[in-house]
């Protein structure tokens, strides 16, 4: 069984991006951890800095337990992921921590700053993970670099507003509930998306997106992923091959 790690910026961007294929690859016995860089705490109207922390926290511990993962929180400051030397050197103990085999993380090209700073971030944890000499905290360094995916940027543009095209999907439609039974458990965001976003239903603004991108693929719901595949990352399909009979390829041109 692989282990499979997936970290982003704030608490409910992977629920909202990734979920279901953490489902699958969890409903077929691989082991899956969630990581967040930061705990979302500027991401409330109604509470402070650290109750809003503390409780996007729980929320994602509780969201992970639904599929059976581990969570752990960065702790970097909403607004406040930058690549620099100490946040790399913690994401990399982060990534350090997990022993993936696969890391599914945030987009290069997103709307949000701390998305974009995350995915770099990340990207260079994978590969910094496996160096001896490269002092985090006390996880064992890797023994190679995992194999590396993006997933969807948010509407799945840049800030630009041009369509990001994924190298293959996952159908997900069987394991819809669960993804969106993991997003609900982010309950302290009601209100805060309705209010930043103008988003009344997240859930039903993440069906819409998981419908959407389903038909580029000519299925009802999809996530779409890209694979980093330079020098000296790992090129086979590993989480293509994973998934199994809910890989789907060939994204029709987007409409």
């Amino acid at each position: 069984m692989a282990s499979v790690l997936a970290i982003h910026a704030h608490p409910d961007d992977i629920e909202t991006l990734g979920a279901g294929t953490l489902a699958v690859l969890a409903g077929l016995g691989h082991a899956v951890k969630i990581v967040t860089v930061t705990a979302g705490d500027l991401g409330s109207t109604e509470m402070d800095q650290a109750r809003t922390s503390r409780t996007r926290q729980a929320e994602a511990t509780a969201a992970a337990a639904l599929i059976g993962a581990d969570y752990r929180c960065g702790e970097i400051g909403d607004l406040c992921v930058f690549n620099d030397d100490p946040t790399r050197r913690r994401v990399t103990e982060l990534v350090r921590w997990a022993a993936p085999d696969i890391v599914l993380t945030a987009s290069p090209a997103d709307y949000h700053p701390d998305h974009e700073a995350v995915s770099v971030l990340v990207r260079d944890a994978c590969f910094a993970a496996s160096v001896p000499n490269y002092r985090t905290g006390d996880a064992t360094p890797l023994s190679g670099i995992p194999h590396l995916y993006f997933m969807d940027p948010i509407g799945g543009r840049d800030r630009q507003g041009v369509r990001i095209v994924p190298d293959f999907g996952v159908d997900i439609e069987r394991v819809f509930e669960t993804k969106a039974a993991m997003l609900a458990a982010h309950e302290s965001q009601v209100g805060w998306v309705a209010r930043q976003h103008g988003i009344p239903d997240q859930i039903q603004s993440m069906e819409g997106w998981s419908r959407r991108r389903g038909r580029d693929f000519g299925v009802a719901m999809a996530e779409g992923f890209r694979q980093y595949r330079h020098h000296p990352y790992p090129v086979t399909p590993l989480l293509q091959d994973l998934v199994g009979e809910a890989l789907v390829q060939a994204p029709r041109a987007a409409s």
